[in-house]
């Protein structure tokens, strides 16, 4: 009769062939393998041991492992055993549990609805959350905002004063150096901000790109009578300016001051300025005044979109009945010039009577919005959030500390009602776990008991193993023979 394989055993001959590969020795004859001894590896794996999950299912459990945790698990017979006992070791096995380095989510936050139901009072605490998770997002919003504000220029209109003072020096006969020998005078050219809320006080010279001194030609020359100052990326800054020369008459002179524009600033050609309306502005302003005249006057093309039909004004700027939105830029370099600089006319006194006096100018200046500073340390400041950061694990240790408390007031629980029916369950549980960190799945009640091994299966399985061990030793021999002949 035809002999009856065990399942999972490989149809085929009984024997395998001469010097086919087999799997090492089981227990109890020895090695350490979790398989029955006589059976081959590949039919192992194939038919009795669960397959090795993929590093995607694997992501995939770990993803899942804080939404079982945060399920409600219920306790209200023995039979929930299997349950509880694998939301406690998924519990035991996150990662994230006990770590502060990693990120937790928001949902580790929430009670189970269980938890809920046993304490009322912790209504209180998922209304917190939900205002927390409000406020979250307002505070996110916010923050991109901030960061759009600060990539365009803020600036604030503040008057700048000008003091503009000069001393007189005679000229002394009994003087030993040359310089007293001589009659001068000295000019000063200082400034400083008003009501200035800035904690550094901005130099007076960051003001301005230049500052020309024009004294007056008749007395100095066409060669001593211009003092230029002009900024430079090595240029260190200073509270004012002074000139000094020879000099015991009234002497006219002027101050021209370039302010330093940032961003820059272009004056408009006149017959572009009394079309926009604007006389000295940045590029990107007299970009958008020009794109609002186009849309006002409706020069844009109805076919194509990209051409403007210039009217009479247009043509007599941009010498053209029509031109593409892209020239504009280009068409626009030669129409705008360099912004008029400051213009001070002062005369410089040598009369006694009026060493004392100092004229004073005030100009508008921009600076820097000091509420961006304030942004700016907003969104770089990290005190807070690590103080939520502390705060947050902390809450997260709470929930899972009332977590585990839930499981062990469950297990008494269940334990009190249904002591016997409980332990029976629970031992249950126990071996399926066992059988499940084993990696294999059999049947141990019936693996114990000696009818098991007189099945016809247990005969060839010897065979098998025996056939092993002498591979083994032969293949032990040559070596050692192959050594000797050497």
């Amino acid at each position: 009769p035809e002999r009856k394989l065990r399942p999972g055993m490989p149809s085929g001959a009984r024997m395998p062939h001469q010097g086919a590969p087999m799997g090492p020795p089981g227990p109890p004859y020895g090695g350490n393998s979790t398989v029955r001894p006589g059976l081959t590896n590949p039919s192992m794996e194939a038919n009795r041991k669960r397959p090795a999950p993929s590093q995607q299912q694997m992501q995939q459990q770990t993803l899942q492992i804080p939404s079982t945790r945060r399920k409600p698990v219920g306790f209200p017979g023995a039979s929930e055993m299997p349950g509880r006992q694998m939301d406690m070791r998924e519990a035991q096995s996150d990662p994230t549990l006990g770590s502060n380095t990693k990120r937790r989510k928001m949902a580790d936050k929430i009670l189970p609805q269980r938890i809920r139901e046993l304490v009322p009072e912790s209504q209180a605490y998922m209304d917190l959350l939900a205002f927390e998770r409000k406020l979250d997002q307002t505070i996110m919003r916010k923050r991109v905002d901030i960061q759009e504000a600060l990539k365009r220029p803020m600036k604030q209109k503040r008057k700048l004063r000008i003091y503009i003072s000069n001393t007189f020096n005679p000229a002394k006969a009994d003087a030993e150096d040359s310089d007293g020998s001589i009659a001068s005078w000295e000019l000063r050219v200082e400034g400083k901000l008003l009501d200035d809320p800035g904690k550094v006080k901005r130099k007076f010279s960051s003001f301005f790109k230049s500052l020309v001194i024009e004294l007056d030609k008749d007395l100095y020359g066409p060669d001593n009578h211009l003092v230029e100052w002009h900024r430079t990326p090595s240029t260190q800054e200073t509270d004012g300016f002074q000139v000094k020369r020879p000099g015991d008459v009234n002497v006219r002179c002027t101050l021209l001051l370039m302010l330093d524009y940032q961003p820059p600033q272009f004056k408009l050609d006149p017959r572009l300025a009394r079309l926009l309306g604007i006389h000295t502005q940045t590029r990107s302003c007299i970009i958008q005044a020009l794109w609002q005249y186009i849309k006002t006057n409706k020069l844009q093309d109805s076919h194509d979109k990209e051409y403007i039909n210039c009217d009479k004004y247009f043509q007599q700027i941009f010498d053209c009945p029509r031109l593409k939105f892209s020239e504009i830029p280009q068409r626009l370099t030669n129409l705008l010039l360099p912004p008029d600089p400051i213009v001070i006319n002062h005369i410089i006194s040598v009369d006694p009577n009026d060493q004392k006096k100092t004229a004073c100018y005030d100009i508008d200046v921009e600076v820097e919005d000091p509420l961006k500073a304030q942004m700016s340390n907003f969104l770089l400041s990290t005190a807070n959030q690590q103080e939520i950061a502390s705060l947050d694990n902390k809450i997260h240790e709470t929930i899972e500390s009332i977590n585990q408390l839930k499981i062990q007031r469950d297990f008494m629980l269940s334990f009190s009602r249904d002591p016997k029916g409980y332990i029976q369950d629970w031992l249950k549980s126990q071996s399926r776990d066992l059988k499940l960190m084993t990696d294999v799945v059999g049947n141990p009640e019936e693996e114990r008991r000696a009818e098991f091994y007189h099945q016809p299966w247990s005969q060839e399985a010897v065979s098998r193993y025996f056939y092993c061990k002498i591979q083994q030793r032969r293949q032990e021999l040559e070596q050692t023979l192959a050594m000797r002949n050497t």
